[in-house]
């Protein structure tokens, strides 16, 4: 069974900010979008922080880096991807936070089911 985000639940565990970059809203409903699935996929989400960084370089051309974070129980999923686009950015960055949540889910499973095992190389006298 898939929850079901309904707007509140995103605004309350999503926090988007642009930096060198006023955010339309356009990119926050695409954001949005996008981060609504990786909610879907894993609900034990607390909070994903989304960062949108323009870089002007000495050209006219620019580039766009998105910056992620997932915060969940456990070790933070963490990500960053860099495009001339910042949709495609946002796109790409969504893509690597999923990536991560689906290895974070496969370590931990692998974890529970082959649990490292300890040998030890110690003699052990016998008694007479």
């Amino acid at each position: 069974m898939i929850p079901e985000i309904t707007p509140e639940i995103l605004d309350e565990k999503l926090i988007i900010s642009g930096i060198y970059l006023d955010l339309t809203d356009g990119m926050k409903d695409h954001v949005r979008e996008k981060v609504s699935k990786l909610l879907r996929h894993e609900p034990h989400i607390v909070r994903v922080r989304v960062t949108i960084e323009y870089n002007q370089t000495k050209s006219n051309h620019g580039q766009f880096t998105a910056k992620g974070q997932i915060e969940i129980q456990g070790p933070d999923v963490v990500s960053g991807e860099s495009a001339d686009d910042a949709y495609a950015a946002i796109d790409k960055l969504v893509s690597e936070l999923d990536r991560g949540l689906r290895k974070r889910s496969t370590n931990r499973i692998s974890k529970r089911t082959k649990p490292n095992r300890i040998e030890l190389d110690v003699d052990i006298p016998k008694a007479d």
